[in-house]
């Protein structure tokens, strides 16, 4: 995830960890279910105190772009990313069938890249 902190910037830090989370989900960059790092391993990947990236999270979270899963963690909902959420619903229940037939995941997309080109 590339984010960056300007710290001559006037944004606070985690104004600047909230609008670049916001800007790759909106861009695509973070789909849908994208999982985000725990809070600490960001605050340490950036230097910043856990306290900073947890408001970003809590802010993103308040915000309905990302949706804290407990011991999951922290992913980016469909709103973020302005995928329906029936969409992020199927592709859901596609990846849970088709780990569950055992198939591997270059595969998987394969055949759904087969099917949306019919």
């Amino acid at each position: 995830m590339d984010i960056r902190i300007d710290p001559a910037s006037p944004v606070p830090p985690y104004d600047q960890v909230r609008q670049r989370i916001a800007a790759l989900a909106a861009d695509g960059t973070l789909p849908a279910g994208t999982k985000l790092p725990p809070v600490r391993t960001l605050a340490t990947t950036l230097n910043l105190a856990v306290n900073t990236v947890a408001r970003a999270y809590r802010e993103l979270e308040s915000a309905g772009l990302v949706e804290t899963r407990g011991r999951l963690g922290t992913v980016i909902t469909s709103r973020a990313t302005g995928t329906s959420v029936q969409a992020q619903h199927a592709a859901e229940s596609y990846a849970a069938t088709t780990r569950a037939l055992g198939i591997p995941p270059d595969q998987a997309l394969a055949l759904v890249r087969a099917a949306l080109s019919l």
